[in-house]
């Protein structure tokens, strides 16, 4: 088929490489000319593994291009709205400016017959407003929420989870869902679950996901503290919980908290959403879960206070992680960043480093020093705070790390690290929600990762 993909930022990008790989002649497009150009010779705006040989895949089979022009995806079967959908700078409401701009430039182009389907994530009831620009064009729309993570994109666009296709109606719902299966044979011919709703139930599918897995985040942030007030271990708990088949064992992790692009900004939307449709209690829980993710951030600062004696004002600290989770370079609400601004606020000297995000931060965070090089970051620090749990950092050796700091704590933000080798190397070790293992215990099996 001949498919367009408007918006070349993380979600269209991939989705263009991932429709491209599928067999498809994929035209994707975004008004900013300097990242068309980066992606038409070949760069890539971000970090995500795997991505870079997917999308030399496609153009050098010739089923991928990249341009600014509307007039050049006139020919398409099929066009995938891909655009950002931010937090509003004023208000916890999504901001549709640019998906709203993307269909009206869309529309001039567009031929009878063809589909516009949304995968940005949007607010109950955008469909609708979409319906009425839309009119008198001769073309269906359908909504296709996208439910990518960072790190894994590629993986998840080629083997999701499942496939939700939201519709206006019965009728409609046939037509375009010959055209979304047609889209996705090679997904559905391996069983790929598939789910076809009302336009409102596929509008909500990303966010309230995303909302659930914060709410688990949050939760055994605050379980965390019952466990540090009672001597109990928080990852020891988490495995006992992730065992129980109604619960599942990802997402349990206790620590600095989720950040990032989505998790965030979709929570946020889904409890304006909610205060809108006056489901206060719904509201309120959302908020406190969003209160709570900020209270870890604070923790962890209080946490490296103490570790240094009360006072951190001239103290030399270095944060292992930038980016707001591993195998990404996006800081977008970093915990790692957050709390480096914080102790840096509070007058510590902090070094941060990251395999992938160094250069994505330096230039936002002067008041932070970056270094690329783990161990020089580490040189003459009295106290190094995990962070990011990077495979890098997680397999750091211990006595490596010792040989270059001038003070050997670590607080392990991510409750990520061997705590046994460390303190066996000398290392006063710290882990958050730790209780009696923060001073003899040994870790357990991790139960999840950081969102």
């Amino acid at each position: 088929m001949k498919v367009s993909v408007i918006g070349c930022g993380y979600l269209g990008t991939v989705h263009a490489a991932a429709l491209s790989s599928l067999g498809h002649a994929v035209t994707a497009l975004d008004t900013d000319k300097g990242k068309v150009h980066q992606l038409s010779r070949g760069g890539v705006p971000f970090f995500e593994p795997g991505l870079e040989q997917l999308l030399a895949a496609g153009r050098q089979a010739g089923t991928l291009r990249f341009t600014s022009d509307f007039a050049d995806v006139a020919d398409c079967d099929v066009h995938f709205l891909c655009v950002g959908t931010p937090q509003q700078k004023t208000t916890h409401h999504a901001d549709l400016t640019h998906i709203f701009s993307a269909v009206d430039a869309l529309t001039v182009h567009l031929r009878k017959g063809s589909v516009v389907v949304g995968k940005s994530t949007v607010p109950a009831g955008t469909s609708a407003t979409l319906l009425r620009l839309l009119a008198g064009t001769g073309t269906e729309l359908a909504w296709n929420p996208e439910f990518l993570r960072q790190g894994t994109a590629v993986d998840d666009s080629l083997q999701p989870d499942r496939l939700v296709y939201g519709v206006a109606d019965r009728d409609a719902g046939f037509r375009v869902s010959a055209v979304l299966d047609e889209v996705y044979a090679p997904l559905l011919a391996k069983g790929i679950p598939r789910l076809v709703t009302s336009f409102s139930t596929a509008e909500l599918a990303k966010s309230a996901a995303n909302a659930f897995l914060a709410l688990k985040v949050s939760y055994m942030n605050g379980i965390s503290e019952l466990c540090d007030g009672v001597g109990a271990d928080v990852s020891a708990l988490a495995e006992a919980l992730g065992l129980d088949s109604r619960i599942g064992g990802r997402y349990l992790s206790a620590g600095a908290g989720f950040g990032g692009g989505c998790l965030p900004k979709d929570l946020r939307s889904l409890r304006a959403q909610a205060q809108n449709a006056d489901a206060q209690s719904l509201a309120a829980l959302l908020g406190l879960v969003d209160d709570m993710n900020t209270e870890a951030r604070q923790r962890i600062h209080d946490m490296a206070m103490n570790m240094c004696g009360g006072g951190l004002a001239g103290r030399s600290i270095t944060v292992l992680g930038a980016a707001f989770k591993p195998h990404t370079d996006d800081v977008r609400d970093s915990p790692s960043i957050d709390i480096a601004l914080r102790l840096a606020a509070s007058g510590a000297k902090v070094t941060v480093t990251d395999p992938q995000a160094v250069r994505s931060a330096w230039l936002n965070y002067p008041q932070l020093r970056f270094e690329a090089d783990t161990l020089q970051a580490l040189r003459g620090s009295e106290l190094t705070l995990l962070l990011t749990e990077w495979p890098e950092f997680c397999a750091l050796s211990p006595v490596d790390a010792a040989s270059v700091v001038s003070r050997k704590a670590v607080l392990d933000g991510r409750n990520a690290l061997p705590a046994d080798s460390w303190r066996a190397a000398g290392w006063d070790y710290r882990g958050v929600g730790r209780g009696s293992s923060n001073s003899t215990v040994a870790s357990p099996v991790r139960a999840g990762a950081a969102v």
